[in-house]
């Protein structure tokens, strides 16, 4: 009977040319499925020295997987080899945040086959009570209870593929007591807080953007990342593709979170006409360009603390990015649109995916839709119906309170001729100053600076550099065609 191979050694194979072929799973894709990579050679002990080359320079080490290496080496060793290759990068950012930053430097000396629940349980305690890296001093020295039981999670997956690979004979991390699961309050617009939202983005250059996002619930990257090409003006049929994601500090492009995210969304007419008004004013492929940056999209981190700053101008509450999100799907299920086609449209995996974050929402359309049988079919006149999240009716006698017209904040009026200072960061003005040079086109020049004083200033000296440079082109444009008069002559 042959030798039956360890797990990770790999799987060596006479194939039917005469060649022997190894190869080993590097990872798992999305299905499930395993990711392998293969060498050949003429001799079964070459191709096992060419195996072993190739787990090398992959990072996989199978001498290194013993009961009684550090728990560390250990997790470092799993994430390497079976769980980054199937990651999105920005995943792989969790993932090592959490191994490198707090599950090894507290528990990555232990040995693995020593490793006990109550060793676990000691470290959740330590990052709930004083856990935290960084920005201590404004969220606290604890982590979040989302924290630790992420954590826990890497730790438990990371052990029963120790379990699998016969390394311990039990998972340590089954049964530990975590912090209790808590969903993120969910807040969403009002009518009243959408108007005055929108008047005030339009008042900040924010129109277009903000408009199409309540219209279409899309995610905060997939709205940077459309492009002129995913829209059908005449149908209105928007396809979203791509999305923008922060990857070290740079913007990257990336295929969608999910598959059911890659959709088609048609557009309203009232939206349809916005953006095509946008598109004739818009002289690159991105629908939302950076306006730093050359032929890039707007990042994602400033549309949020644009966002913040319009949210505020209107008096509205203070709500992430994601519950604009909320707030379409919230109103699209009070007007009645079904749970599949909106799951369809904001690309959830299923219904039930909708179903469950919304259930307050679809539970309220259910007791209205009881109310209308009742009435309909029941003919009660007792039935006293429940209260609903639908506009409700002021009685006969009652007065409709007359909201105040909303006027939105107009910044600093600049005069003209002295350009305009934008706020791209938390510590990046930009200065822009756009005249009219001796040929008679516009030309565009810039500054920047962390303060806004110091782009005032750098923004007064170069117009004052700009504007001696243009009058001394004007001068010589008016030299040489006065010269051109006087030889003709």
């Amino acid at each position: 009977m042959a030798r039956k191979r360890k797990a990770g050694d790999g799987t060596l194979r006479l194939r039917k040319d005469g060649r022997w072929e190894g190869w080993i799973v590097v990872g798992y894709d999305e299905k499930g499925a395993p990711i392998t990579k293969s060498v050949t050679a003429v001799s079964k002990m070459v191709c096992q020295e060419k195996l072993e080359e190739l787990k090398t320079s992959l990072g996989i080490v199978t001498g290194r997987a013993k009961p009684d290496m550090p728990f560390g080496e250990w997790i470092d060793l799993w994430y390497r080899t079976w769980s980054k290759p199937g990651l999105r990068i920005t995943t792989q950012q969790c993932y090592e945040d959490r191994i490198y930053n707090h599950i090894i430097p507290h528990i990555g000396e232990i040995a693995l086959c020593k490793l006990t629940q109550s060793d676990l349980q000691q470290f959740y305690a330590e990052l709930k009570r004083n856990g935290r890296c960084i920005r201590r001093e404004l969220f606290g020295p604890g982590l979040s209870d989302r924290m630790v039981r992420s954590c826990h999670t890497t730790c438990r997956i990371a052990l029963e593929k120790a379990k699998t690979e016969g390394l311990i004979r039990v998972n340590p991390a089954i049964g530990c007591k975590l912090p209790p699961k808590k969903s993120r309050e969910m807040q969403v617009l009002s009518h009243e807080e959408m108007q005055r939202f929108l008047i005030q983005a339009k008042e900040d250059g924010f129109y277009e953007m903000m408009l199409l996002e309540l219209a279409t619930g899309m995610r905060r990257g997939e709205l940077c990342a459309l492009q002129w090409d995913d829209l059908n003006l005449r149908t209105g049929e928007l396809h979203i593709r791509r999305q923008v994601i922060h990857v070290a500090g740079a913007l990257h492009e990336s295929a969608p979170k999910t598959k059911s995210s890659d959709r088609v969304v048609i557009l309203p007419p009232a939206v349809l006409d916005v953006l095509r008004e946008l598109k004739e004013r818009t002289d690159s492929r991105w629908m939302f360009p950076s306006p730093v940056k050359e032929d890039a999209p707007l990042d994602p981190q400033s549309v949020y603390r644009k966002m913040k700053k319009v949210l505020a101008r209107a008096q509205c509450k203070n709500i992430r990015f994601h519950d604009l999100r909320h707030t379409f799907a919230t109103t699209a299920l009070e007007h009645g649109m079904d749970v599949k086609t909106l799951s369809a449209i904001i690309g959830h995996i299923s219904s039930a995916t909708t179903i469950d974050i919304y259930s307050h929402i679809t539970g309220a359309m259910q007791r209205q839709a009881a109310q209308r049988i009742e009435r309909g079919i029941g003919h009660s006149e007792a039935y006293e119906p429940h209260e609903t999240l639908y506009d409700q009716l002021p009685a006969e006698d009652e007065k409709t309170p007359v909201s105040q017209p909303f006027a939105p904040y107009k910044g600093k009026v600049r005069k003209p001729g002295t350009g305009g200072i934008y706020e791209l960061g938390d510590h990046l003005f930009e200065g822009r100053y756009s005249p009219t040079n001796a040929q008679g086109k516009r030309e565009v020049h810039v500054v920047y600076a962390k303060t806004r004083e110091e782009c005032e200033a750098l923004l007064e000296k170069m117009i004052a550099e700009v504007r001696e440079k243009i009058q001394e082109e004007k001068r010589k444009v008016k030299e040489s065609v006065a010269g051109s008069e006087s030889a003709v002559v």
